[in-house]
């Protein structure tokens, strides 16, 4: 009998329409091709067109269709009528809804703005909600980076001008050697998992330093499992090592940093000038000059003797700290879980790619002293890292002293290593400083946040408590940049430094996986005063699905999914520009919600008009903005320079120019975003090109040229270090001087985490850890029904010393016990990791009666928090302050400083502690999700 092939459609009929937005699914912002069939999604595919992701997209953003048919979603403005954690709601009107909210919140503004704590999650129009609160007048509003990365972003901006994350990437064509620290793999992971297929392809290694080997680490060449809160400690040791060999890049440090410029011996603050210009050594004069003095090559070696006193320059004191045997690899190796002998090999190959395997590129440019170069020198090692070592208590300092190494080398905006993006790099002077002067119904008097310079820039009020509920910018953490959500709510509840009115959050899960304390948190949003009223009177809450947050809201403003609405990813906020381009996108409603919802910028804007806040409202008390849309578009932060860079004016005019109606549209037919290029020749170098500054002025990033050098040694702080000897007017108060003595160093340092030394080290002998995996990006994948099935449930893993010691088989369940609480967890064996590391998958674990899910749910029944363990406020010592489980320099949450002990316990039938389900007003969903779009 003859086989007959079985007529096949090849080419079945995907779409009748294809429309091109932003993914939402994670930090990346990918652009997307959604397939529509008779008005619905149908498939979504990456755009190949597109600068981030060039087409490759991962399971994230595939299942983008899932959180648009999520049974989760909220489907109309709800009220309570039942007690906070009922889940009893009624459904409202959106008039109804705003009306409530109203007039909750103009009593407060008109009498004390300060009462409002306006706090957002993992948004991405943080430039709109912080101009809404600062327009409304109070002090207290913040985002999320306060508990995931301030520590990075904050020790980059004041030491190089930028940051990994979104502020730069490696020179992914050129370079040589990739070294990685802490990284997961849910942030970028699309450029990133593009960037290392082509290094690879190459030959190129990579380096992975991590205490667990997941995703990136897992494809290094090299795994370095180092035991958690020590990164700093090692990277400081390689950078003896380099000093000591010699292979640092001198010519780069003399003219692009402030190594060669001149410390005050008896200050520790710079030597200036009149014009307060730092000063060095001209080795064409042997004298003093300006820094940045046309014709001056700074010398590293010079010092300046006046009235008896030899002042140095930074190079010097940075080799008497780092050329300290207290660096050597022999002092740091047990401390770090890496041999001393590693610890040189890796330095050594550092040094061999960066300087023996130099790139060239033959491409003159001139810098900001008017020398003219005839090409282009780079030094093919580059970095990156994220949260695994900024969520420490010494985060600030390890993450400074990651940018330090690649500095020495050379590395910075050279071909082949860390380039910035648009619209970084910026000096420390193009950021504002914090504001909080409030008046009764007036806005703010300026940015509420910012990059403090000295102790004139904390908020503080007249009497030297602090001006925020998170207690940002202060002695406690004075280089707050991003605020402290994680402590929004303690705050709030102990009325330290006040008591608040209204907390107003939007898109952040502070019951649940984004809160330290979790069930010491949903207590405070509880808890009820003498008289039976709420400790925190009001709660409004804004989220496209019913998580375990909306059940402790007063009032839901229901949001819409990333498809149903306008967003803009803005240069003035997380941009998507790659190191060659400037870019910018949006997201348009490819579809039209099937609920009574609204985005929830649009919300705000439309609160705004009832309140009628000035930002939002015309000379004759109309309003400005009709939504956001409309906000996009018209808006202007200053003239000519509003959310979007693109088709301005007449449509042809970038970066600056007037609003253009037809905005919007050309973006959505240019595929949702735009792109300008750098011009060639002004691609590298860029903080001292001149050529690149001209370009950044014109795209309307700077109003002038910003050149400017790196800063190895942070004056700032500097400043708070003296104010703690009891220098100047503001002084700290007493129990505080000591840490900051100690910690604001303006060179790196390393500090055992602050956990430490609340916590005993041998009764909590082992680290544990929490990160997200790629599959994931927030608490929504899990309610994903197509991710669900790659993370339903997560064990606790542990490695083999542990495992072994504690005589784990498959199946076996441990109780793990912190200083704050306990949990019982089923565990797995990882050989891969640290050996005195254990870690788990974050965010898995539900609450019984969220995100639509049946109770039985195996995310709710086997699936579980580390959060349980961790506290907002470490250990009491006995002093009897409030000490913030947080870096004491910028107010980083300390995730990760977490120490446990743990013991094979009996299994018991769900993981401990187990809450009681919370009522959904969404209900359940099916137990079969299923439907079917077009014919």
């Amino acid at each position: 009998m003859t086989h007959t092939q079985p007529a096949l459609d090849t080419s079945p009929h995907v779409s009748d329409e294809i429309r091109k937005t932003t993914c939402y699914m994670c930090a990346c912002r990918c652009g997307i091709n959604v397939h529509m069939k008779d008005g619905k999604v149908a498939y979504i595919e990456g755009n190949r067109d597109h600068p981030v992701n060039k087409g490759v997209l991962c399971a994230k953003g595939s299942a983008g269709i899932m959180q648009v048919n999520a049974p989760s979603r909220l489907r109309a403005p709800l009220k309570r009528v039942g007690p906070r954690g009922s889940g009893e709601f009624e459904e409202i009107s959106w008039d109804e809804a705003l009306t409530l909210a109203a007039s909750w919140l103009e009593p407060i503004r008109k009498d004390n703005p300060e009462k409002l704590a306006f706090f957002t999650g993992r948004d991405q129009s943080q430039s709109f909600t912080s101009f809404w609160a600062q327009n409304f007048g109070t002090p207290n509003y913040a985002a999320h980076g306060g508990f995931c990365s301030v520590n990075m972003a904050a020790a980059g901006i004041y030491t190089m001008g930028g940051a990994f994350w979104e502020f730069g990437q490696p020179d992914w064509d050129n370079t040589k050697l990739f070294m990685i620290f802490g990284v997961a793999e849910d942030h970028d992971s699309n450029p990133i998992k593009m960037g290392l297929g082509k290094i690879k392809a190459r030959g190129a290694k990579v380096i992975g330093v991590n205490p667990i080997r997941s995703g990136y680490n897992a494809i290094a060449d090299e795994w370095v499992g180092i035991t958690p809160g020590t990164d700093g400690l090692f990277i400081l040791s390689l950078i003896h090592e380099l000093m000591k060999a010699g292979k640092v890049d001198l010519n780069y440090l003399a003219r692009y940093t402030n190594a060669p410029v001149l410390v005050d011996a008896e200050t520790g603050l710079f030597l200036r000038d009149d014009d307060d210009k730092p000063l060095v050594i001209d080795r064409n004069t042997g004298k003093p000059a300006p820094f940045d003095q046309k014709g001056v090559r700074p010398d590293l070696s010079g010092t300046h003797r006046h009235a008896g006193v030899t002042h140095r320059p930074v190079f010097h004191l940075m080799a008497d700290r780092y050329l300290s045997d207290d660096y050597a690899p022999e002092a740091v190796a047990e401390r770090c879980g890496i041999p001393a002998g590693r610890i040189r090999k890796i330095a050594a190959e550092l040094a061999r790619v960066a300087f023996e395997e130099a790139i060239e590129i033959k491409q003159e440019w001139t810098d900001f002293r008017g020398e003219t170069h005839k090409t282009m020198v780079g030094r093919p090692v580059s970095f990156h890292s994220m949260r695994g070592i900024s969520a420490h208590s010494n985060g600030f300092q390890t993450c400074r002293a990651l940018h330090v190494l690649q500095i020495i080398l050379g590395s910075v905006e050279t071909p082949g290593g860390f380039r910035f993006k648009p619209p970084y790099p910026k000096p420390i002077e193009a950021h504002p400083t914090p504001h909080s002067y409030t008046q009764p119904g007036s806005p703010l008097n300026g940015p509420h946040l910012g990059f403090p310079r000295g102790p004139e820039h904390l908020t503080l009020k007249d009497d030297g408590t602090p001006a925020r509920i998170d207690k940002a910018f202060t002695w406690e953490n004075p280089m707050s940049a991003h605020g402290l959500m994680h402590m929004v709510i303690s705050n709030a509840h102990a009325g330290d430094p006040y008591k608040i009115d209204t907390l107003f959050m939007y898109m952040a899960n502070m019951s649940w996986n984004s809160s330290m304390n979790t069930r010491g948190v949903i207590d405070m949003l509880t808890d009820k005063d003498e008289s039976g009223e709420y400790v925190i009177p009001r709660i409004i809450y804004s989220d496209a699905y019913s998580s375990e947050m909306v059940a402790y809201a007063d009032l839901i403003l229901p949001d819409t999914t990333y498809l149903e609405r306008h967003d803009c990813i803005s240069l003035l906020d997380r941009p998507i520009c790659e190191a060659d381009a400037a870019a910018d996108a949006i997201r348009w409603p490819v579809i039209e919600p099937d609920r009574d919802v609204r985005g929830f910028q649009t919300a705000l804007i439309q609160l705004a008009n009832k309140m009628k806040l000035p930002g939002f409202t015309n000379d004759d008390g109309s309003a400005k903005y009709q939504d956001y849309a409309d906000y996009i578009v018209n808006h202007q932060r200053k003239p000519g320079i509003g959310p979007l860079a693109g088709f301005r004016g007449d449509g042809d005019q970038v970066g600056r120019g007037d609003a253009n109606p037809d905005q919007l549209d050309r973006y959505i037919e240019n595929g949702g975003f735009f792109v300008s290029h750098i011009p060639e020749g002004a691609d590298y170098y860029k903080p001292w090109n001149m050529k690149y500054q001209d370009w950044a002025v014109g795209m309307g990033l700077f109003d002038a040229p910003q050149p400017y050098i790196f800063q190895l040694y942070v004056e700032p702080m500097r400043k708070f270090q003296r104010a703690a000897e009891g220098h100047g007017d503001r002084q700290p108060p007493d129990h505080l001087r000591d840490q900051i003595k100690a910690t604001m160093d303006p060179l790196p340092i390393w500090y055992p985490p602050l956990e430490d030394g609340h916590t005993d080290p041998e009764e909590y002998p082992i680290h544990a850890l929490t990160q997200r995996p790629m599959a994931m990006y927030h608490s929504w994948g899990t309610q994903n029904a197509w991710l669900r099935q790659i993370h339903g449930r997560n064990p606790l893993y542990i490695p083999t010393k542990l495992w072994e010691a504690n005589d784990f088989s498959d199946g076996d369940w441990a109780e793990v016990t912190s200083p704050h609480g306990t949990i019982t967890v089923p565990v797995a064996h990882m050989a891969a990791l640290n050996e005195n590391t254990i870690w788990t998958w974050n965010a898995i674990g539900k609450r019984k009666g969220a995100w639509a899910l049946d109770e039985d749910a195996p995310e709710a029944t086997k699936g579980f928090l580390l959060n349980h363990l961790i506290h907002e406020l470490l250990p009491p010592r006995g002093d009897g302050l409030r000490w913030s489980n947080s870096d004491p320099i910028t107010g980083q949450a300390a995730w990760f400083d977490l120490r446990v002990k743990l013991r094979k316990v009996p299994a018991p039938a769900e993981p401990l502690p187990a809450f009681p389900p919370i009522k959904s007003p969404v209900g359940k969903g099916p137990k079969n999700l299923a439907w079917k779009v077009g014919k």
